[in-house]
Protein backbone atom coordinates (compact mmCIF):
# COMPACT_ATOMS: atom_id res chain seq x y z
CA UNK A 1 0.00 0.00 0.00
CA UNK A 2 3.08 2.33 0.94
CA UNK A 3 4.41 1.43 -2.22
CA UNK A 4 1.15 2.51 -4.63
CA UNK A 5 0.87 5.76 -2.14
CA UNK A 6 4.38 6.97 -3.06
CA UNK A 7 4.30 5.98 -6.66
CA UNK A 8 0.99 8.31 -6.93
CA UNK A 9 2.96 10.95 -5.15
CA UNK A 10 5.65 10.35 -7.49
CA UNK A 11 3.80 10.45 -10.35
CA UNK A 12 1.51 13.33 -9.74
CA UNK A 13 4.80 15.32 -8.83
CA UNK A 14 6.37 14.39 -12.51
CA UNK A 15 3.11 15.16 -13.91
CA UNK A 16 2.91 18.65 -12.26
CA UNK A 17 6.82 19.50 -13.26
CA UNK A 18 6.02 18.53 -16.50
CA UNK A 19 2.88 20.82 -17.23
CA UNK A 20 4.50 23.65 -15.97
CA UNK A 21 8.04 23.59 -16.89
CA UNK A 22 7.03 24.51 -21.01
CA UNK A 23 4.89 27.58 -19.17
CA UNK A 24 7.81 28.54 -16.89
CA UNK A 25 10.40 28.30 -19.69
CA UNK A 26 8.12 30.56 -22.27
CA UNK A 27 7.52 27.16 -25.04
CA UNK A 28 3.92 28.01 -24.67
CA UNK A 29 4.46 30.36 -27.21
CA UNK A 30 4.16 29.09 -30.66
CA UNK A 31 8.11 28.22 -32.19
CA UNK A 32 11.18 29.92 -31.29
CA UNK A 33 13.69 31.23 -33.97
CA UNK A 34 16.51 29.03 -34.55
CA UNK A 35 18.81 31.53 -32.82
CA UNK A 36 16.80 31.73 -29.69
CA UNK A 37 15.85 27.76 -29.57
CA UNK A 38 18.99 26.83 -27.66
CA UNK A 39 19.81 23.52 -30.02
CA UNK A 40 21.29 26.17 -32.83
CA UNK A 41 24.49 27.90 -33.04
CA UNK A 42 23.38 31.64 -32.94
CA UNK A 43 26.69 32.68 -34.89
CA UNK A 44 26.29 29.65 -37.20
CA UNK A 45 26.29 31.29 -41.20
CA UNK A 46 23.13 28.26 -40.97
CA UNK A 47 21.11 30.41 -39.49
CA UNK A 48 20.32 32.44 -42.28
CA UNK A 49 19.32 29.49 -44.37
CA UNK A 50 17.66 27.07 -42.67
CA UNK A 51 14.21 27.43 -42.59
CA UNK A 52 12.55 29.07 -39.62
CA UNK A 53 9.97 26.92 -37.34
CA UNK A 54 7.09 29.63 -37.82
CA UNK A 55 7.54 29.68 -41.81
CA UNK A 56 7.45 25.55 -42.40
CA UNK A 57 4.75 24.90 -39.52
CA UNK A 58 2.34 27.74 -38.86
CA UNK A 59 0.46 26.58 -42.14
CA UNK A 60 -0.29 23.24 -40.74
CA UNK A 61 -3.31 22.55 -38.33
CA UNK A 62 -2.57 23.75 -34.95
CA UNK A 63 -2.50 21.65 -32.15
CA UNK A 64 -2.11 22.73 -28.28
CA UNK A 65 1.52 20.77 -27.38
CA UNK A 66 4.20 19.88 -28.63
CA UNK A 67 5.59 21.49 -31.94
CA UNK A 68 2.16 22.77 -32.04
CA UNK A 69 0.71 20.85 -34.89
CA UNK A 70 -1.67 18.33 -35.60
CA UNK A 71 0.44 16.17 -37.60
CA UNK A 72 -2.65 13.62 -37.77
CA UNK A 73 -5.19 16.18 -39.42
CA UNK A 74 -2.45 17.53 -41.20
CA UNK A 75 -1.90 14.31 -42.93
CA UNK A 76 -5.99 13.42 -43.20
CA UNK A 77 -6.48 17.14 -44.98
CA UNK A 78 -3.43 16.18 -47.83
CA UNK A 79 -1.25 18.98 -46.22
CA UNK A 80 1.49 16.76 -45.71
CA UNK A 81 2.45 13.57 -47.68
CA UNK A 82 5.11 11.87 -46.52
CA UNK A 83 6.67 8.69 -47.95
CA UNK A 84 5.58 5.50 -46.23
CA UNK A 85 8.16 3.45 -46.61
CA UNK A 86 11.77 3.42 -48.31
CA UNK A 87 10.97 1.11 -51.46
CA UNK A 88 8.35 1.70 -53.31
CA UNK A 89 7.34 -1.83 -53.76
CA UNK A 90 5.95 -2.01 -50.18
CA UNK A 91 2.38 -2.22 -49.75
CA UNK A 92 1.31 -0.03 -46.97
CA UNK A 93 -1.32 -1.77 -44.53
CA UNK A 94 -4.33 0.69 -43.11
CA UNK A 95 -6.00 -0.95 -40.08
CA UNK A 96 -9.19 0.96 -39.27
CA UNK A 97 -9.86 -0.52 -35.81
CA UNK A 98 -9.10 0.94 -32.11
CA UNK A 99 -7.88 -0.90 -29.56
CA UNK A 100 -9.37 0.03 -25.90
CA UNK A 101 -6.90 -0.65 -23.12
CA UNK A 102 -8.83 -1.01 -19.56
CA UNK A 103 -6.30 -1.43 -17.44
CA UNK A 104 -6.37 2.13 -16.75
CA UNK A 105 -7.09 2.37 -12.44
CA UNK A 106 -9.25 5.14 -11.59
CA UNK A 107 -8.20 7.24 -15.65
CA UNK A 108 -10.69 6.76 -18.11
CA UNK A 109 -9.63 3.89 -20.47
CA UNK A 110 -7.30 4.26 -23.48
CA UNK A 111 -8.55 4.47 -26.98
CA UNK A 112 -5.45 3.22 -29.23
CA UNK A 113 -6.47 4.48 -33.14
CA UNK A 114 -4.87 1.93 -35.34
CA UNK A 115 -5.40 3.99 -38.36
CA UNK A 116 -4.19 7.30 -37.28
CA UNK A 117 -0.86 5.38 -36.82
CA UNK A 118 -0.94 2.99 -39.62
CA UNK A 119 -1.64 6.40 -42.42
CA UNK A 120 1.95 7.00 -42.10
CA UNK A 121 4.05 3.55 -39.96
CA UNK A 122 4.13 0.25 -41.40
CA UNK A 123 2.73 -2.47 -38.66
CA UNK A 124 6.59 -3.46 -38.48
CA UNK A 125 7.74 -0.40 -36.76
CA UNK A 126 5.70 -1.52 -33.48
CA UNK A 127 4.94 -4.75 -34.00
CA UNK A 128 6.38 -7.49 -32.63
CA UNK A 129 9.36 -5.46 -31.48
CA UNK A 130 7.92 -3.25 -29.21
CA UNK A 131 3.98 -4.85 -28.62
CA UNK A 132 3.33 -7.78 -29.11
CA UNK A 133 -0.02 -8.36 -31.05
CA UNK A 134 -1.99 -10.51 -28.48
CA UNK A 135 -4.75 -9.19 -26.39
CA UNK A 136 -3.18 -8.91 -22.75
CA UNK A 137 0.39 -9.66 -23.65
CA UNK A 138 1.75 -5.74 -23.31
CA UNK A 139 2.01 -4.79 -19.86
CA UNK A 140 2.05 -1.57 -20.56
CA UNK A 141 1.66 0.87 -17.20
CA UNK A 142 2.37 4.87 -17.38
CA UNK A 143 5.51 4.09 -15.54
CA UNK A 144 7.05 2.24 -18.66
CA UNK A 145 5.96 4.66 -21.46
CA UNK A 146 7.52 7.74 -19.04
CA UNK A 147 10.81 5.40 -19.47
CA UNK A 148 10.85 5.32 -23.10
CA UNK A 149 9.05 2.07 -23.66
CA UNK A 150 5.60 1.19 -25.28
CA UNK A 151 3.97 4.26 -26.58
CA UNK A 152 7.00 6.48 -25.08
CA UNK A 153 9.10 5.05 -28.31
CA UNK A 154 7.71 7.95 -30.33
CA UNK A 155 4.97 10.02 -27.89
CA UNK A 156 7.32 12.50 -25.71
CA UNK A 157 9.94 12.58 -28.71
CA UNK A 158 8.55 12.81 -32.20
CA UNK A 159 5.02 12.68 -31.45
CA UNK A 160 2.29 14.97 -29.29
CA UNK A 161 3.88 14.59 -25.83
CA UNK A 162 2.66 12.60 -22.79
CA UNK A 163 1.90 15.76 -20.33
CA UNK A 164 -1.60 15.47 -22.97
CA UNK A 165 -3.83 12.26 -20.81
CA UNK A 166 -6.72 13.03 -22.74
CA UNK A 167 -5.19 12.33 -26.23
CA UNK A 168 -5.12 8.41 -24.91
CA UNK A 169 -7.04 8.27 -21.55
CA UNK A 170 -9.97 9.18 -23.51
CA UNK A 171 -13.31 7.04 -22.73
CA UNK A 172 -15.40 7.77 -19.32
CA UNK A 173 -15.58 4.16 -18.41
CA UNK A 174 -19.63 4.99 -18.35
CA UNK A 175 -19.13 5.56 -22.25
CA UNK A 176 -16.59 2.52 -23.18
CA UNK A 177 -19.76 0.08 -24.49
CA UNK A 178 -21.19 3.11 -26.47
CA UNK A 179 -17.62 4.08 -27.93
CA UNK A 180 -16.88 0.58 -28.69
CA UNK A 181 -20.34 0.00 -30.75
CA UNK A 182 -19.11 2.96 -32.23
CA UNK A 183 -15.51 2.43 -32.99
CA UNK A 184 -16.86 -0.82 -34.56
CA UNK A 185 -19.30 0.55 -36.85
CA UNK A 186 -16.87 2.98 -37.96
CA UNK A 187 -14.04 0.17 -38.68
CA UNK A 188 -16.96 -1.62 -40.76
CA UNK A 189 -17.12 1.88 -42.76
CA UNK A 190 -13.90 2.06 -43.29
CA UNK A 191 -13.72 -1.72 -44.30
CA UNK A 192 -16.55 -1.84 -47.03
Amino acid sequence: MLKIKLFRIFFTSLLIAVLLLPLMSGAASKWKSLADDGIHDPESPAIGVLQEPAAALSKLPPDTSGNMVNWVKALEKGVINPRTNIRPETKVRIRNDDVFLEQTGEMPVVRFPHRAHTLWLDCKNCHEKYFISKKGANPITMMKILQGNYCGRCHGAVAFPLTECDRCHSVPWQKLDQVKAESRKAQAKYNK
